[in-house]
């Protein structure tokens, strides 16, 4: 399966449990692979031909901004869910960092992998 990847996107929502964390925006970071079958746009060279990955950008930036969750898990989840909402993507790979989460360290992410239930390898 071939992958469009979308490297470090940066955003801010709140996230986290603690008090201060439910007042102020932080940080997170955004890595995602989006897997689906690019043969025909590699032949074709058409944008009808791909995944839309400025759209689905947009999404993200949308959900992630309004978003209120207390876990970096529940926010991975959710962008995946939207990932797959696009036809086009059969898999999403996605890390959510969350940087200066914890002392003395840079960052504290999750990663997690979603398919399509209407996935062949599912």
């Amino acid at each position: 399966m071939d992958r469009i990847l979308i490297a470090d996107l940066g955003l801010r929502c709140i996230i986290g449990v603690n008090e201060d964390e439910r007042r102020d925006k932080q940080d997170v970071v955004i890595n995602l692979a989006l897997s689906a079958d690019l043969s025909t746009a590699c032949r074709s060279d058409r944008f009808e031909d791909t995944v839309d990955y400025r759209a689905i950008k947009k999404a993200i930036v949308a959900l992630v901004e309004d978003s209120r969750f207390f876990l970096i898990e529940a926010l991975a989840g959710a962008i995946a869910d939207l990932c797959l909402k696009f036809p086009a993507v059969r898999e999403v790979t996605v890390r959510v960092d969350k940087p200066l989460a914890l002392r003395f360290a840079r960052s504290v992410a999750v990663e997690i992998v979603r398919k399509r239930k209407d996935s062949p390898d599912s």
